[in-house]
């Protein structure tokens, strides 16, 4: 019955969206779960599992394909080919797993204790590195957990109905495929879309991971959360590079986590001012939003900062060669991006940093590695020497003066 179920549920839903008719097969002839136990058993298994939360939702997320589209159409995705390469299969789940009627949506809390975003980025002579990345890489441990609680979906299933537990069908997704993640993590109750695209929840900030469960239950679903941003614009007058160009519209190409992440060759002249002591990521749009006062910290030691990364000197950072890179970035999210374009992200970093004759000389002595860097070394060495001339010292923009002093004033735990 299970299998006849399937087979006609594969014909006759859309969107992971029952018909009357295939949940009276399902109820009657298909399955004797009580799904909506089986639905706070699952709830229960993630958060014994380390997920702070855990949400339900159907796979119908028609109403974001014109928006993804129009998204696509303006270029925003900049060299991210690979966005406009699978379209608006981002938009349909159920394409991704045939017979998929639900997402599990989790979320897990990422942001460290003593994360000194303040004094690291009022210090011109320290690298900021986005703080979900001072830990190891989230992918494969929120993919691990995934599964995990996939199987014990599976093993209750089979104790429940052992004839047709081998038909339940799941798969685990942490960043690893086309799919609207936030989109789905807001339909599934975990929390609202900001206005800088990021999933705000109101007892929790924005500070967590996102991971999905797809499978193939027609588990009850959540609600979602009213959206709860009101007249508030912090995050858009704070961004550096004013890459949230409308509510909920972000341009990659101007984003300082695409530039730095993302982005494989030369960063734009004109934004590379705007960026500060920022080499990887950024996190201002976060760091002045009101309801990160409301942020928890994380219970995963996985997610303790390096001490390498913490408050690091760009001196010392820009010093490894790609050897002593590749070790110390060993299960790091930063090791995708490769030495080059560490050394990259570094030399605009010493080319916003107030003049020392230290800095020149090392960016000298790192000439002739590649073209790409060798752009970048001197139009830092040239920052460098022009400030010299002017006798300029503290370059910090006003905006970055305003984000520090809100972050000491509103977020005294974690400045």
């Amino acid at each position: 019955m299970a299998s006849f179920w399937r087979t006609q549920s594969a014909e006759k839903t859309e969107c992971g969206k029952l018909t009357p008719i295939c949940f009276l097969l399902w109820s009657v002839m298909a399955h004797p779960l009580d799904l909506n136990q089986l639905a706070q058993h699952i709830k229960q298994w993630g958060q014994s599992l380390g997920f702070q939360q855990v949400g339900i939702c159907d796979t119908d997320l028609t109403a974001e394909e014109p928006r993804l589209q129009a998204w696509l159409d303006k270029q925003y995705h900049g060299e991210m080919a690979w966005m406009a390469r699978h379209g608006m299969l981002r938009a349909r789940a159920h394409e991704l797993l045939p017979g998929t009627l639900r997402v599990i949506s989790v979320r897990m809390n990422y942001l460290p204790a003593k994360a000194a975003f303040a004094s690291t980025l009022k210090d011109s002579e320290l690298g900021y590195v986005s703080r979900y990345a001072l830990g190891r890489d989230y992918h494969k441990l929120l993919r691990q957990r995934l599964k995990k609680l996939g199987d014990q979906i599976q093993s209750y299933c089979l104790e429940q109905e052992p004839s047709a537990a081998n038909e339940i069908n799941f798969r685990p997704f942490v960043d690893s495929a086309p799919i609207m993640e936030r989109s789905l993590a807001a339909k599934a109750g975990i929390g609202w879309v900001g206005k800088h695209s990021l999933i705000l929840n109101r007892d929790a900030g924005s500070w967590f991971f996102l991971g999905e469960l797809l499978i193939d239950l027609p588990l009850p679903v959540d609600k979602p959360q009213a959206e709860q941003c009101g007249r508030c614009v912090a995050c858009i007058t704070t961004c550096p590079t004013g890459a949230i160009v409308a509510p909920y519209t972000v341009d990659a190409r101007r984003c300082i986590s695409y530039l730095t992440i993302e982005l494989e060759g030369a960063i734009p002249e004109e934004l590379r001012p705007l960026m500060g002591n920022r080499i990887y990521g950024c996190d201002d749009c976060q760091l002045i939003c009101p309801w990160n006062r409301f942020s928890q910290l994380t219970d995963e030691e996985d997610f303790s900062p390096r001490a390498v990364l913490h408050t690091p000197q760009l001196l010392d950072l820009f010093a490894w060669n790609e050897e002593k890179f590749l070790r110390i970035t060993e299960g790091s999210a930063i090791r995708r991006i490769g030495h080059l374009r560490w050394l990259r992200n570094i030399s605009v970093a010493l080319g916003n940093a107030p003049y020392l004759d230290r800095i020149v000389l090392a960016l000298e002595a790192r000439r002739g590695i590649h073209p790409m860097l060798d752009e970048h070394i001197e139009w830092a060495i040239s920052q460098q020497l022009s400030r010299r001339a002017t006798l300029i010292g503290d370059i910090q923009t006003p905006q970055k003066k305003r984000l520090v002093r809100a972050i000491e004033k509103g977020l005294p735990r974690d400045a």
